[in-house]
């Protein structure tokens, strides 16, 4: 397996702070991620949904962040309940 980093860049007519609020809260992060129970963009919170193929197979995503620079970088580490490996996620604004 690669473990080379896959990065997806993408240029915004928005505000930083809007998409800040898109990234960070859970309100705005439910129109175009996933409806989390919660979230709280602190360095330690933890977090978790289901996801996987629309009708198929549902996976536990486990999460917690591990980086906070408000309007400018949010990390979380992404790992699948019962897998091995994790992966991380980072935006940068």
């Amino acid at each position: 397996m690669d473990n080379q980093p896959i990065r997806i860049e993408r240029m915004l007519n928005a505000p930083i702070s809007e998409v800040w609020q898109a990234i960070s809260d859970k309100n705005e992060m439910k129109r175009w991620y996933f409806d989390l129970e919660s979230f709280n963009p602190k360095v330690g919170f933890t977090f978790s949904f289901l996801g996987g193929e629309e009708g198929g197979k549902q996976y536990l995503h486990l999460c917690e962040i591990t980086e906070v620079i408000v309007e400018k970088k949010l990390t979380y580490g992404w790992r699948y309940d019962g897998y091995g490996g994790i992966s991380y996620v980072t935006f940068e604004l």
